[in-house]
């Protein structure tokens, strides 16, 4: 059989920026003991398959696959899947605003498309689950080893390390400014001892200090446990970082927004554009967007 595929470069509005994704449209003959191959196969952060709902009322269900096994929620795969679908007609544009639901492993996801002139320029995802804390980290000394940083690079006062989950769970690691974020690198080693048997080995390094004018945060993203060294733009986490931010943020009342650039430092500049709602100062929901370009169509034999 031959599977038709798309891939599209995700949280950038030019091709060969931000985070590359491969989108199997209709997945309904491909056997699921292959996607994990297939993923594998591109060797891209990640890989979507399209199936049916099990809801009549929703609008697919999004399978996600990285190079090292299936994840139950993640933001570029969902909104990358949401602009291919929309540009190939799957999903019926219903003028500036189309609002979608993907079920995904960690429950419905809701999306909403922006379409100028009939065509999607913009997706915004709302994570499915509120931004939740995790257990204390390992030391911000010893996650300064881990990214072969100074210990006085890491900050540990109100913005301190902390482990941060809208379905897929962070560890959130503030340092001092964009220059650190430039230096690091991850000591394998140093990485397996730290967070052998915590809640997640994904550590996102990131400043309150950007490259461009209006822009906010300075981030990167490791995690080689799931086969990504380092990752261009992660939506499920820059969803729960906007959760970290905003209980920072003395504001009980208000819709919070900040935009992040990633991926700068591996020649694929990514901009996610985060929200967090807060009602009388508790954070009722996250939000990730951003613009993706379709680069490639074609097919694969099975």
């Amino acid at each position: 059989m031959n599977a038709r595929y798309l891939t599209a470069d995700v949280f950038t509005d030019h091709r060969f920026g931000g985070n590359q994704l491969a989108v199997f449209p209709d997945a309904r003959e491909i056997p699921p003991e292959l996607m994990p191959q297939i993923a594998r196969e591109f060797n891209y952060s990640e890989t979507t398959f399209v199936l049916p709902p099990a809801d009549p009322s929703h609008t697919a269900r999004v399978r996600i696959f990285t190079p090292g096994g299936e994840l139950q929620f993640a933001g570029h795969p969902t909104i990358g899947t949401a602009h291919v679908l929309a540009t190939l007609g799957t999903v019926q544009l219903t003028g500036g605003v189309t609002p979608i639901v993907f079920e995904e492993g960690v429950g419905p996801v809701p999306v909403t498309i922006r379409a100028t002139g009939g065509k999607p320029e913009f997706a915004q995802l709302t994570a499915a689950k509120v931004p939740e804390a995790g257990p204390p980290p390992p030391s911000a000394a010893e996650l300064a080893g881990v990214l072969s940083l100074d210990t006085n690079d890491v900050l540990d006062g109100v913005m301190k390390p902390e482990a941060v989950s809208c379905g897929t769970p962070f560890l959130f690691v503030p340092v001092r400014d964009r220059a650190a974020v430039g230096r690091a690198r991850l000591n394998i080693d140093r990485w397996e001892r730290a967070l052998e048997g915590y809640v997640t080995d994904k550590v996102f390094v990131f400043a309150m200090e950007a490259e461009h004018a209006g822009h906010d945060v300075r981030a990167r993203m490791f995690a080689p446990g799931i086969g990504v060294a380092e990752d261009p733009a992660t939506g499920s986490a820059c969803v729960a970082l906007a959760g970290y931010l905003a209980w920072r943020d003395p504001r009980a009342d208000d819709t919070l927004r900040w935009i992040v650039e990633q991926g700068f430092e591996m020649g694929r500049p990514s901009i996610l554009e985060i929200e967090a709602e807060k009602r009388a100062g508790v954070v009722t929901a996250a939000r990730v967007g951003g613009r993706t370009v379709v680069v490639c169509d074609g097919t694969m034999t099975l």
